[in-house]
């Protein structure tokens, strides 16, 4: 059970996003495992609150590099499109919270690696917006 004071404490930290925002500083130090972290933190949230003021240039694990090889090992016979299956666990192993499960575009159920691109950056914006609720 719960005491009031646990109830409000945890309202406070989901409404303001704070465990996502320590698993993403987690997640980039893991990543870039820099000689000095402190420092790291510090520009990394940084280029958060620009990337929140410009709504562009979040700070992300995944470039565009990155996406498309992901599209590649999930197309490996270069048809050009994937399923919406490959899609959505795609977007979810990739750190995607709240997407699209059929995504405009989507003819037949083939996602195109233009959609996809456009989908995972959208998502992978949201999970990196870590100083804005959820939607």
């Amino acid at each position: 059970m719960t005491t009031p004071r646990e109830t409000e404490t945890n309202e406070y930290l989901d409404t303001h996003r704070i465990p996502e925002l320590f698993h993403n500083i987690t997640s980039q130090l893991v990543f870039h495992r820099p000689e000095n972290p402190k420092t790291f933190m510090i520009d990394y949230i940084s280029k958060l609150k620009e990337g929140r003021t410009t709504q562009m240039n979040y700070p992300c694990l995944f470039d565009d590099t990155n996406i498309d090889s992901v599209f590649g090992m999930l197309d490996p016979t270069k048809k050009g499109h994937i399923t919406l299956e490959q899609y959505r666990e795609a977007m979810q192993t990739m750190g995607c919270q709240n997407f699209d499960e059929k995504p405009t575009g989507v003819d037949h159920g083939r996602v195109t690696a233009d959609i996809f691109a456009r989908e995972v950056k959208a998502g992978l914006k949201k999970a990196s917006g870590t100083f804005e609720p959820l939607i």
